[in-house]
Formats: structure tokens, sequence, C-alpha cells
């Protein structure tokens, strides 16, 4: 049975109905990478600020806020050499008194990431990368409310090289009362990892998974990512190769029959 598909960028405007849209991106870092070689530091992305203003109903695509350039909004960031793949944009959060789309943060986590996300319109997955590359872990949290989604950690770039890590995961939202997002809460996940990786990619699909608080360096996602969660998922470059390889053809599966669904409505 196929359930109903609601977008995580549906907005209830404060006037009259719903309104369909996708909203803002913003993404922050609360901490250095160091040098030019794999950081060892914990470093978290709140998706923060990358938007002109908050609340909005546009969006900006990441492109190269923390890499020393721009966002699609013209707002720049540190430039920590980090990156985003074209499909990447901002999603604008609601809170209690402000209503931007179909997701939230519920009231939960850092107070300082609670206005912006991670999500893509198109595509399967969208790509992150970190030329200088990370070790030892990586964690984020997530809210998926009817399709399962998956999360790679490459060794190369744009999704190349060995897969060193990957994450299977289940759709977990449930509502937030009060906050009127269907997406919500946000559940944490993460994963060590042997080697040095350079690229993430966060598959789903589209416009029905969100991401906040991608953190290099530990598997337990913020700014205070010294403790591992557990369970994790730990798997080696081969296992996780497969594992990826069968959830991606099962995503793509699930994508084809929403598109069909869709087609004969």
């Amino acid at each position: 049975m196929l359930h109903a598909t609601v977008p995580v960028s549906q907005v209830f405007s404060r006037i009259a109905g719903a309104a369909w849209m996708a909203s803002t991106l913003g993404l922050g870092i609360t901490a250095c990478l160091g040098g030019p070689t794999a950081q060892a530091a914990v470093v978290s992305l709140d998706f923060e600020g990358i938007n002109a203003s908050y609340p909005t109903e546009d969006f900006a695509a990441i492109q190269a806020f923390y890499n020393g350039g721009t966002s699609s909004a013209g707002t720049s960031g540190t430039n920590f050499g980090v990156s985003f793949g074209e499909n990447a944009l901002a999603l604008c959060l609601n809170q209690l008194r402000e209503r931007c789309s179909n997701t939230s943060r519920g009231g939960l986590g850092e107070p300082s990431s609670r206005t912006g996300a991670l999500f893509f319109l198109s595509g399967s997955e969208t790509f992150l990368n970190f030329p200088s590359g990370f070790r030892t872990g990586f964690g984020f949290n997530y809210s998926s409310l009817n399709y399962n989604g998956r999360v790679d950690v490459h060794e190369g770039l744009n999704g190349s090289g060995n897969v060193l890590a990957a994450i299977d995961l289940l759709p977990n939202a449930s509502d937030c009362p009060g906050y009127e997002a269907g997406f919500c809460p946000f559940t944490p996940a993460g994963v060590l990892f042997s080697g040095t990786a350079r690229s993430i990619g966060f598959g789903g699909v589209a416009n029905q998974i969100v991401f906040d608080d991608v953190t290099f360096g530990s598997a337990k996602p913020g700014p205070d990512g010294t403790a591992v969660p557990s369970p994790l998922p730990l798997l080696g470059p081969a296992a996780a190769f497969g594992y990826s390889r069968s959830l991606r053809q099962r995503i793509q599966g699930r994508g084809r029959a929403l598109a069909k669904a869709t087609a004969l409505a």
C-alpha cells in the first residue's frame, strides 16, 4: 500500500489554506578544521543562516557558502573547505510562532539549530564534499515520514572510491503538536569507520527526507559530539558497498512506484 505523500517543504499559510513550497537552508559550523590534512576535531554543521532571512518561503542552494564562496542567496560564511552538490538546499524549519514548511525540530535539539536543515528536491541523493578529509566517525539528525533513506561515507569526492560506511534510515517522523509539521521530530544516527573520508551521500526520496547537525569526527551529532550513541551500524568497506547498493535499488524502486502512482492519479 502506497502512503499518501506529503513533502517536507509543504508550508501552511498564516492567512488562508495550505500552500506548497520549498524553503531555506542555513549552514553553520561550530568548530575549526585545522590545517590541510584530515581533521581530527569534532565539526558540526547546523544549517543556520544560509538564507537571507527567517522565516522565508524561498530556499537557497548551499553551493560554496562554506567553501570561500556564496549560496544562491548571495550569503557567505567562513571558508571551511566544505561544499555541497547542486541540488543541496536549505529548508526553513517551523517554530512555535513561525510557519514556513512541513518540518520542525519540535523544540528539541540545540536551540541554535532549530530554523534550518538540509534537503533536496531533485534526484535520489545529494553530496557533501570535504576534500581535506575527515576520520573516526560521522553523525547527523534526520526526519522522514514515509520512506527509507540512506547515508554513505565515501573515500573519494562526489561519492567516488570505496564506501567506508553506510547507514540505513527508517521512517521516524510522527508530527509534533503545536508546530504544524509532519516531519518532526528528528532522530540521531551515526557511524564509526576506518580510513579517511572525503564525501558523504545523503539519499532518499526527493522532498521526503531532511538532515540536520551533520557532524564530522564523531558518531554523535552536534557540537558536543564526543560520545558515541548506541547501537551504531559499523560496516566495513565491502559490506558497506553491498549494503548501500541494495538500499539504493530499493529507494529507486520506491521512487518509480511513486512516479507511476502520481501519473495515474
